[in-house]
Order: C-alpha cells, then sequence, then structure tokens
C-alpha cells in the first residue's frame, strides 16, 4: 500500500470523490481557494505530490522543494505549467480519454442545437407560445449537406469526427501533422480549412500559439452560412470579433461551451438569436466526472508505489 505518510497538497477545490480517493490513500492537505500556497514552510517541505483542478503555476511550484508529481482533473492542463515543472524534473498527469466520448457527444448535442434552434423551440413551447402564436419559426439553417473542418484531430477530436459520419457530411480537418489513419481531408492551414468548410468545429487547448486563433480573418473566410462550434478552449477565441461576426452576419450561429473569461461572457452574447451556449459542460456527467476523479488519485497512487504514471502529459520526460 501507498505510504499513509505521503503528503500531498490540494489547492483549493477538488472533485469530491477524488478528495476521498486521496485521503484514503495519502496524508491531504488542502489550501482555501484565493490562499493555495499560504503554508508554513514545514509542510511545504514535506509535500511530494499535488492534485489539481489545472492550477498549478511556477511560482507555486518553486515553493515545494520535495514535490514530485502534480495530477491534474482534466484533459486541459494550460493552468499547470507543465514545461517548468519538467525542468525541476517534476511529472504532470492529465485525464484524457475518459472523457473523450462524454465531450464528443456533447459536440454533437451543441451542433445541432445550434443549426436547429431546439433550445429556443423549446424555450417557445414552454412559454405556451404554440398555442398563442403559432408554429415556431422554421430555422434557417440545417446540418444535411453541410461541410465539417475539424480544427484539432487528436483523441477527442477524431471521436467528434466518427460520430459526425452518420450525418454524411464531409469532414476536413487542419492540424501540424497530417494523420496517416483517416480517411478526412487534411488541410494545410486553419485559413484554408475556413474557407474551405461551412461549419468550425474547434477542440484544440490553450496554448501560446492558439491564443485567439479565432479571429476576424477565419470568421470572414467561414463566411455568412457558416456556424462556429467551441469545446475546447475559450482563449483560443477573440470574443469580440466573434460578437461581430454574429451581430453583422459574417457568420450564420455559433455554438460554444467554453469562453475566454469564464464564467463571465462578453457583452450581448446571449441576446443574440444565432447562439446557443453551454456553461463548459461537456464532460460534466457523474460518470465521466468520477473516471476523471479516480484517474487523478491513480496516477499519484501509482507514482508514489511503482515510480511511474498512467497519463503523462507531453511535457513531461518520465511516465
Amino acid at each position: 500500500m501507498t505510504d499513509s505518510k505521503t503528503t500531498i497538497l490540494v489547492p483549493g477545490r477538488l472533485h469530491p470523490r477524488a478528495l476521498e480517493g486521496l485521503k484514503a490513500a495519502f496524508h491531504v492537505i488542502q489550501t482555501e481557494p484565493g490562499a493555495e500556497m499560504e503554508l508554513s514552510a514545514e509542510d511545504k517541505a514535506k509535500i511530494l505530490g499535488v492534485a489539481t483542478a489545472n492550477r498549478m503555476p511556477a511560482e507555486w511550484i518553486s515553493q515545494l522543494p520535495a514535490l514530485q508529481v502534480i495530477s491534474n482533473f482534466g484533459v486541459g492542463y494550460d493552468g499547470v505549467d507543465a514545461g517548468f515543472a519538467a525542468g525541476r524534473s517534476v511529472i504532470v498527469t492529465h485525464t484524457p480519454d475518459v472523457l473523450n466520448d462524454e465531450v464528443a457527444d456533447t459536440t454533437i448535442g451543441l451542433l445541432i442545437n445550434t443549426v436547429r434552434r431546439l433550445p429556443a423551440a423549446e424555450a417557445y413551447l414552454r412559454a405556451g407560445k404554440w398555442q398563442k402564436e403559432g408554429p415556431f419559426a422554421l430555422s434557417p439553417l440545417s446540418l444535411k449537406n453541410r461541410h465539417v473542418g475539424l480544427l484539432g484531430l487528436g483523441r477527442i477530436g477524431l471521436e467528434i469526427a466518427r460520430r459526425l459520419e452518420p450525418f454524411k457530411v464531409k469532414i476536413s480537418y487542419h492540424t501540424r501533422n497530417r494523420r496517416d489513419d483517416v480517411a478526412y481531408t487534411h488541410v494545410s492551414s486553419l485559413i484554408a480549412l475556413a474557407e474551405q468548410v461551412d461549419t468550425l468545429i474547434s477542440i484544440i487547448p490553450a496554448t501560446p500559439e492558439t491564443h485567439k486563433i479565432i479571429n476576424e480573418e477565419v470568421l470572414a473566410a467561414l463566411g455568412p452560412n457558416g456556424v462556429f462550434i467551441n469545446v475546447g478552449r475559450g482563449a483560443s477565441v477573440d470574443e469580440a470579433a466573434l460578437v461581430t461576426a454574429l451581430k453583422t452576419g459574417v457568420i450564420a450561429a455559433a455554438g460554444l461551451d467554453v469562453f475566454y473569461d469564464e464564467p463571465n461572457l462578453p457583452e450581448g452574447l446571449l441576446d443574440l438569436p444565432n447562439v446557443s451556449a453551454l456553461p463548459h459542460v461537456a464532460s460534466a456527467s457523474v460518470p465521466t466526472r468520477n473516471d476523471m476523479a479516480d484517474l487523478v488519485v491513480d496516477n499519484l497512487i501509482q507514482w508514489f508505489e511503482q515510480g511511474k504514471v498512467l497519463t503523462p502529459v507531453p511535457e513531461s520526460s518520465r511516465g
């Protein structure tokens, strides 16, 4: 069994199931949100691992001299400075694969909601307008005969593409490197992808290279029949340009599960009839979040029992 004296830091909030599993295997120190690193020097010196919900900047890592491993809750880990951690021989893990299906399912649902305006239709029904005002207006868009472009074709992107196939849409994608294991059309640049497709789904992580990569030029290339769906990271979108594009008809509609400054939304976004918005819930089902929580704990147990982890991030040199 794992040494019960191994000390794990939980900086701020964490999924209750993960906390329960950690406390069964380790000595856990949990700090309050906003006071994540308010610890004594003695406590900092004995912390060997961290379990976090995507917050562990270099400033925090540098305060833990004995730190060996950071286990992140989430497939995205842009809030963890994995490069800095690697430079200090600290391994970082995340929770891929266990949420692929849930995020892909949600993406398809968000796409259909956006194109067919199903949330607005339900609201119309619930408000009693069907009886008073007659049938809900025809949706101006359809999924039929669309050409979908995926920005990113990793684990989740591939699951989205597979779910799109039965809808009989054409599928293209842009990634830095062409995949040899798929029949979808690879496009060499984001702008070229936007020019060729009428539906763009973003599933890319937040990195310096992807910051506001969905900009005025890309949206203009997508065109007036264009639909933009984002289930990746809000930081990849120039939200001011997106709101303008939606207001002025540069693109037809958008479906968004992520935002630049969550939980804050850009002004006027929710007033637009051509927007379907969700509060970052793509992986938010009880079974999926439980699987993620278990993987957070299992990565730490595996490290301290066997000196390896289950799901290291690419920046980590040990696994």
